[in-house]
């Protein structure tokens, strides 16, 4: 995704926007839904970003280096995942930030903090667009646990 000169991706508004935005509306329903706020589970985006990237699914789950089982499973929505497989797969499907930060939010896990090292050599390299092996060879290199762990 392209930023702009103001720090925006693709005319996203900013965090501060959206909050002046919602603290000044009558209702919190009312900017939810201005905003098309309903909570997206995981295997739904998933299954989304499939389709938008022209991605299978067995392409995916083995790029994530997963079970067969387990990744199909999680894409359907039977199984939850873990905040590394999530990961992985955000890796897989060669989501940016934008996209990654999403993932982890509908799978209920922490999302990516730059202030923690191991997160920082993420987010390096998934807005590198590296891929998974790339990505476990720069944690290792640099003494951190890996996402194949």
């Amino acid at each position: 995704m392209a930023e702009t000169g103001d720090g925006r991706r693709d005319g996203e508004p900013l965090t501060e926007e959206l909050l002046a935005e919602l603290l000044a509306a009558p209702d919190p329903a009312v900017f939810a839904d201005a905003h098309d706020l309903a909570h997206r589970d995981l295997a739904t985006y998933l299954n989304e970003l499939l389709l938008a990237k022209g991605r299978r699914r067995v392409e995916a789950v083995r790029a994530a280096e997963l079970n067969e089982t387990f990744g199909y499973q999680i894409f359907k929505g039977q199984r939850g995942a873990g905040r590394d497989t999530v990961l992985r797969l955000a890796i897989a499907l060669g989501c940016d930030l934008v996209e990654t930060r999403r993932l982890l939010q509908a799978a209920g896990v922490n999302e990516l903090y730059c202030k923690d090292r191991r997160d920082a050599i993420i987010i390096f390299c998934i807005d590198r667009g590296y891929s998974l092996r790339r990505v476990d060879d720069e944690l290792y290199r640099l003494g951190e646990r890996t996402l194949g762990e």
